[in-house]
């Protein structure tokens, strides 16, 4: 594992946690990679009954991504492997719960919209702010996701105006279990509830779930050829430039 993804286990419940504070636990290669193998081994683990994932710090959640680490390989091959790890995610049979304590943007709300359920702090926001730090665009699927976690309103105000939607209007759509000041005892007592509930009528209920997201959140035939064009345009060529240079894009 990366050591940037601290991993405690207890018994039935595996805890991840993503340790970048300095840089808001914007996901690396290195962390997805650790994601990816952690992903494969619990999807066999009968003994494991909760994921939940936090991030450190108390700022964020996770920012996004670690940007640099789309200028080593191509970028919509890149973005092909995290969605692989975000189906992975979704897929699992263990419930899966975010913990967010701060800023779950990009990446991060990609995240945590594929678990099942969230949990935040009052202070917490979300959103994907892609029309004005980066230019590039989300796969279909990240998108149909996080319409079916906040609404279709609340997704078009995070794309198409670039805003953070905060922990009240997010629980107030049913994107959030709960807003709350202590987040390590609202999970005790979520993972308290869930110790007691039948394991096979949650594994058998996350079955039925992802099989019809997988329908109705499939990428269109034109999703492929999209984002390729997107991510060779200028706009994301510019992002890229500006983020890198802590500069304000131009985009054209």
């Amino acid at each position: 594992m990366s050591q940037e993804l601290q991993v405690r286990r207890t018994a039935g419940v595996v805890e991840v946690t993503f340790s970048r504070p300095e840089r808001h636990n914007a996901f690396t290669q290195a962390m997805y990679a650790a994601m990816h193998e952690l992903c494969d081994e619990l999807a066999s683990a009968e003994d494991v009954r909760v994921l939940v994932l936090r991030g450190a710090g108390g700022r964020a959640f996770a920012a996004g991504n670690e940007i640099s680490d789309f200028l080593s390989q191509d970028p919509v091959e890149y973005e092909d492997w995290i969605r692989a790890l975000l189906d992975k995610l979704f897929r699992l049979p263990q419930v899966t719960v975010a913990a967010v304590d701060g800023v779950c943007v990009g990446g991060g709300l990609a995240v945590a919209t594929h678990c099942d359920l969230r949990l935040a702090t009052p202070h917490s926001r979300f959103g994907y702010p892609i029309a004005r730090t980066l230019g590039n665009a989300l796969a279909a699927p990240i998108v149909y996701r996080c319409a079916a976690v906040f609404g279709e309103a609340l997704t078009r105000e995070m794309l198409l105006t670039a805003r953070l939607v905060g922990a009240d209007r997010a629980h107030g759509v049913g994107a959030l279990l709960e807003v709350t000041d202590s987040l390590d005892d609202a999970l005790a007592r979520l993972l308290d509830s869930l110790e007691t509930l039948s394991a096979v009528t949650l594994r058998a209920t996350k079955r039925q779930l992802v099989a019809r997201a997988a329908v109705v959140e499939a990428a269109p035939s034109f999703d492929g050829p999209l984002l390729h064009e997107v991510y060779t345009g200028p706009d994301f060529a510019e992002g890229v430039r500006a983020f890198l240079a802590k500069d304000r894009p131009a985009f054209g």
